[in-house]
């Protein structure tokens, strides 16, 4: 719908490099994305209108999208998706914008890439987020874990996430929030989340590689564990391990940094959220506040 000013009303979204109504946007049927999930994709938050660490995230999208040889669009994204974000009424707001690249959309169907010249399509979407319920943080979430079953370069955001789809229907048909993945015997990541756990005083994570998705919040918490004085070990983290483990967490864009106090119908850290879950939470959101949630300098 447009007003008689000719400003899009309702949300807005941003594709085919223009900014039109989330309702009549639209992509070709032949598009890669559609037919192949032949594309990665990108979000970030904003906190009180303010995106949080944008640059980290247009630097793993430009990463994700060189991985799989797909040339980045030469766009000022700071300065059109400001605009996506002004246009949808979410200044000042907390909200999330998702960015997405795919291969085009060729007249012809194959597996082979397109031919040269054929423009990527660039869709970007700003919506309001919700905060997320209090239970979360005060009595943790329960989780599951399943065997790894993912391609081998995790650390592409690619669109292609059926088993991650899977993987957490498993978790929402168990009554888990979500599902963990275990690779050949060691913890990998969450299927929407990167996961930490306190094992003998240490915060234990998997390391940076193919195997995880490099999550920006993942670094920001590491940051901020390491200027409160918890030690970190960035290693593989068997999931033997897990059972002795004093506290288990998960991060994410949306969720920050929540605790599993269940994990596979077992108790963990006596099921309540403990001290080191407290603190990131509490050092995280210092993190977010600062100029308004802002990228640091």
């Amino acid at each position: 719908m447009t007003a008689a000013d000719g400003e899009p009303r309702g949300p807005v979204a941003y594709v085919g490099g223009r900014l039109c109504p989330l309702a009549e946007a639209s992509v070709p049927l032949t598009d890669r994305g559609l037919l192949f999930g032949d594309g990665v994709y990108e979000v970030y938050r904003l906190y009180r209108g303010r995106p949080f660490r944008l640059a980290q995230h247009l630097a793993r999208l430009d990463r994700s999208a060189r991985a799989i040889r797909l040339a980045p669009p030469s766009l000022d994204w700071p300065a059109v998706l400001g605009e996506l974000v002004e246009r949808n009424g979410l200044a000042g707001a907390d909200a999330t914008v998702y960015v997405q690249l795919t291969r085009g959309a060729p007249a012809s169907r194959g597996h082979a890439f397109p031919p040269a010249g054929t423009p990527p399509t660039v869709f970007a979407l700003a919506r309001p987020l919700a905060p997320p319920p209090a239970a979360w943080y005060e009595r943790g979430v329960a989780a599951i874990s399943r065997p790894d079953l993912r391609w081998g370069r995790c650390d592409i955001k690619s669109t292609s996430l059926l088993p991650n789809v899977l993987a957490n229907q498993d978790a929402v048909d168990a009554g888990a929030w979500e599902t963990v993945f275990v690779r050949d015997g060691v913890v990998t990541e969450g299927s929407h989340t990167n996961l930490m756990a306190v094992v003998d005083g240490v915060l234990v994570t998997h390391p940076e590689g193919p195997r995880i998705l490099s999550g920006v919040t993942r670094a920001a918490v590491l940051e901020v564990a390491r200027e409160i004085g918890i030690p970190v070990d960035e290693r593989p983290l068997l999931r033997a391990a897990l059972a002795r483990a004093s506290e288990v967490l998960l991060t994410g864009t949306t969720t920050e940094v929540v605790p599993v106090t269940r994990l596979d119908g077992e108790t963990v850290a006596g099921e309540r959220p403990g001290p080191v879950a407290r603190r990131l939470r509490d050092g995280f959101r210092r993190l977010t506040s600062r100029s308004g949630g802002s990228e640091d300098p």
